[in-house]
């Protein structure tokens, strides 16, 4: 059985750079499917199903309590993949995993993948290594909300989006920011207010442009850069990478 993608052509840099014997592994058993807004990935305490490698676009991992209480730890895009509890031997999460920003993915059946990284420790161990950078950005994110104001908070998840798609403007509302920062929309759009007075950033409606880069960084503080820095230092890569 024969894959019909060419793994130097792969917008997921996760699979583009797997070892080639290694992708081959996994090849066969992909195929590609495009993803809308909002559109669930991974349900709470329900069987995870599929393994997606998203390309430019945004998945989101929503921590909830049993009262309903919801807030995003985690975001997914071409550099990583959903089912992360399957490397580590479980079939579910207690977290929501959903599309946040459209996107095309690789996908392949949980089942599928298992066996793949069971009977061969090379591939279990990369995954392994994108499930350790994850864990430090989903760390990073709560000492960022505990320790970093809305601004520096919602500057560093503004770079954290822009990473993982493939244009400066992106399609967000006050409430969806509320929902992923956790804070009251009021916050969001005084925070968002400054930085569009800092030059950051410009806003038309229900769009954010990315204006200035080097100020949304500077903007964030020490909030962005450490899950990133571990990205680039564990994970072996042939392209770019997150942006400077």
């Amino acid at each position: 059985m024969t894959s019909p993608f060419d793994q130097s052509g792969l917008k997921n840099t996760l699979l583009a750079n797997l070892p080639p014997d290694l992708f081959a592994r996994l090849a066969p058993h992909l195929s590609g499917v495009s993803l809308e807004q909002e559109q669930v990935i991974e349900r709470p305490n329900a069987a995870i199903a599929q393994v997606c490698f998203p390309g430019p676009g945004l998945i989101s991992v929503i921590a909830r309590t049993p009262g309903g209480a919801r807030l995003e730890t985690g975001l997914i895009g071409p550099e990583g993949m959903t089912g992360v509890p399957l490397l580590y031997g479980l079939d579910s999460t207690p977290h929501e995993s959903f599309v946040q920003i459209p996107c095309r993915v690789l996908r392949i059946a949980a089942t599928d993948f298992r066996e793949a990284v069971e009977s061969n420790h090379a591939l279990h161990l990369y995954f392994l290594r994108y499930a350790h950078v994850f864990s430090i950005q989903v760390a990073q994110t709560a000492l960022c909300n505990g320790r970093f104001t809305i601004e520096q908070r919602l500057a560093r998840w503004l770079l954290m989006c822009h990473d993982r798609v493939d244009r400066e403007d992106i399609a967000l509302t006050h409430e969806f920011l509320s929902l992923m920062l956790g804070v009251r929309r009021a916050g969001v759009t005084t925070a968002l207010r400054d930085l569009v007075t800092l030059g950051a950033l410009v806003i038309h409606r229900g769009i954010i442009v990315i204006r200035d880069r080097r100020r949304l960084l500077e903007a964030s503080a020490e909030a962005y850069g450490v899950p990133e820095a571990q990205y680039a230092a564990l994970m072996p890569t042939r392209s770019a990478g997150f942006a400077a």
